[in-house]
């Protein structure tokens, strides 16, 4: 999921000095959001076995994520006043290693509402990080070296976001293929209850990651914040169009963005948690030959970085068919491409009319999902990993192009955008409802294609300042 724009900051004159110990903390802390983020991907096949749930209760992981965007966006700024910069960001590590450490208790009863709990809690810290850290980037160097900060973040963040569903599909279900023949006489809640426990290891080890980063950020100095404008003063709009206008709700164009920003949101976290689910679905017996290497070439590196940390390797057994194992590895792929698209989109975007570059991507990923709907097997899975690219460039167009002339109402134009990532709460919720009571996954497939149509509609026509 993209990070939340950059705050333009103004700072005092001052001497040169070095900002690169800041700046390496600053991208650790983006590194961090997509690692969490995504690691809902292998998160909720994982409790779905685990606690027995249905596609629709499973759903409730990135909605009990996500919701804190639209819950706690208003509140983090007020604290934020209240406490400063700074020890916000210290704040917000806090909150998330409680909630990471709620997955201990909740893997030991297997206690869904837990788990739940803790990943809002998860979330609600993330969006008080997300608020906190983003201007710091701003004024860590040169204004003229913005854009380069902002990308180095961008590009850690979608790393984060790759690492995080491999890694985990090994821990949580790597060992579980290898347990299984162990398991499978134990009565189903002691099976169950071995299998819950794999969850610990990862979230406690984030939980000790977290109080080290928060106390790291507590004694560490970072730059002040001396002057953040009340209103964004560089967009400038044209008299004519702020005329009669009191509100930014009544921009068209702004109403509709933040629909394209809920859709965009809903669509790439919809997919991307799915994709498991949607494998699964297919009970894909054989794999192809680029697939089965791919998996091993990536559990090579990956066991190799959790042997120098001491832990035992977990191979993937390929020769089954599609595993959830399987699935974490293209899920991997399918957040690796949108940071892929990212890198080679910056570009891109100032060679090339990104308003049509926005149509032709909205276009291909509506027309990605329902090939894959209408086909069968590995090659419909690798259709939807393949909208990762597409969703790459949506987030740095969509959202300029719903401020563009707001004039004195952007900055509130803005927090309507920010609290339109809900769309990552709510949209797979419907997919899973849909998946559950209205006719199985390739129903709920359709909700994606349903996003992409909206999308489209925006790039085309809804954009238009009227």
């Amino acid at each position: 999921m993209a990070t939340a724009p950059l705050a333009t900051v103004t700072t005092s004159t001052a001497p040169a000095r070095s900002y690169a110990g800041p700046m390496v903390l600053m991208t650790t802390l983006f590194f961090l959001f997509g690692a969490v983020t995504n690691f809902n991907g292998v998160l909720m096949p994982y409790l779905k076995d685990v606690c027995q749930l249905t596609d629709l209760q499973s759903s409730l992981i990135p909605f009990a994520f996500f919701i804190a965007y639209f819950l706690m966006s208003l509140p983090a700024g007020y604290v934020l006043e209240r406490i400063g910069y700074q020890r916000g960001i210290v704040l917000g590590l806090v909150i998330m290693g409680a909630g990471a450490l709620l997955f201990v208790p909740a893997a030991e009863a297997r206690a869904y509402s837990l788990f739940l709990a803790g990943l809002s809690l998860l979330g609600a810290g993330i969006t008080l990080l997300q608020v906190a850290a983003n201007p710091y980037v701003s004024v860590l160097g040169p204004a003229r070296q913005a854009a380069s900060r902002i990308s180095i973040v961008g590009v850690a963040n979608g790393l984060g976001g790759t690492l995080s569903p491999l890694v985990g599909g090994l821990l949580l279900f790597g060992s579980t293929e290898l347990l299984k023949k162990e398991l499978s006489a134990l009565p189903l809640g002691q099976r169950l209850a071995q299998e819950a426990a794999l969850v610990k290891t990862p979230y406690l080890g984030l939980a000790c990651f977290l109080a080290a980063l928060a106390l790291l950020f507590f004694i560490v100095r970072l730059p002040k914040l001396e002057s953040i404008p009340a209103d964004e003063e560089t967009v400038q709009a044209d008299t004519a169009l702020l005329a009669g206008r009191n509100s930014a709700l009544d921009f068209r164009h702004l109403v509709l963005g933040v629909g394209a920003i809920f859709f965009y949101v809903g669509v790439e976290v919809g997919l991307g948690d799915f994709l498991i689910r949607y494998g699964q679905s297919q009970q894909i017996a054989q794999l192809s030959p680029f697939t089965q290497t791919l998996v091993q070439s990536l559990n090579a590196v990956t066991n190799y970085g959790l042997l120098v940390i001491g832990q035992a390797p977990l191979p993937i057994d390929t020769s089954h068919g599609f595993t959830a194992a399987v699935g974490a590895v293209l899920v991997a792929s399918y957040w690796f491409g949108l940071m892929l698209g990212r890198i080679v989109g910056i570009p891109l975007l100032r060679r090339l009319n990104d308003r049509r570059l926005l149509v032709g991507v909205c276009g291909a990923g509506m027309l990605l999902v329902l090939a894959s709907i209408l086909m069968r097997g590995e090659a419909s899975l690798w259709l939807i990993v393949l909208c990762g690219l597409c969703n790459s460039i949506m987030w740095p167009v969509i959202f300029p192009l719903a401020i563009k002339g707001l004039g004195p109402f952007t900055k509130k134009g803005s927090s309507y955008l920010i609290m339109a990532i809900v769309g990552g709460a709510l949209v797979p919720l419907l997919m899973g409802w849909l998946a559950t009571h209205g006719g199985g996954l390739r129903v709920a497939f359709l909700v994606p294609v349903a996003c992409y149509a909206y999308l489209l509609h925006y790039a085309v026509s809804g954009y238009r300042v009227r």
